[in-house]
């Protein structure tokens, strides 16, 4: 039953290798994980960019001096959507069609996409809020901003340990082949 749910052609079959993984199918593009990666980035990246702009939009009607140092959660939330962008074109290029797609490979890859697609994700709701109170408060009380700063600074790291990951995870699918016996069964 598992293989069939994997998407292998043949129930008896003991291969995990062949052409017939989920991901080899080539009705089904193989990219699809690495966009809900990216997808799950921008939504952190998207949330903590939105939050923390709420707060500035309100510290610069009071103080419209303060609006450009107030910045850094809108440029921090930014970063996250590119570390997203960094691990699907390491996905992405370690993709050839004319080879196969083991589905060790195939799982690896969605696994590496949702560690750094939810840290992601993490790490902009972090940012947002923390930029937002932030900000806000920095507008009454200026020696917030470095307290602001280093609390950003371990929001954006969630986000980079999930790179990190997904990158040590991409790297240990490149010495994982498919033996010539199951290739030509």
């Amino acid at each position: 039953m598992v293989r069939i749910i994997l998407g292998h052609k043949n129930p008896s079959s003991s291969s995990l290798c062949p052409h017939d993984g989920m991901m080899a199918d080539p009705s089904r593009p193989r990219w699809s994980l690495v966009v809900s990666l990216v997808c799950l980035r921008a939504i952190g990246a998207a949330f903590g960019t939105g939050k923390a702009g709420i707060g500035i939009a309100g510290l610069g009607a009071f103080r419209p001096e303060l609006v450009m140092k107030s910045l850094i959660p809108v440029v921090m939330s930014g970063i996250i959507a590119v570390y997203g962008l960094v691990v699907s074109v390491l996905i992405t290029g370690s993709l050839d069609p004319a080879q196969p797609y083991p589905l060790f490979t195939g799982f690896v890859h969605l696994g590496a996409g949702l560690a750094c697609g939810m840290t992601g994700m993490a790490a902009g709701y972090a940012i947002g809020h923390v930029g937002d109170a932030c900000v806000r408060a920095y507008l009454h009380e200026s020696k917030v901003f470095v307290t602001m700063v280093l609390i950003l600074i371990f929001a954006e790291v969630l986000g980079l340990y999930g790179l990190i990951v997904a990158i040590i995870m991409h790297s240990s699918t490149s010495t994982i082949g498919c033996p010539a016996e199951l290739l030509a069964s």
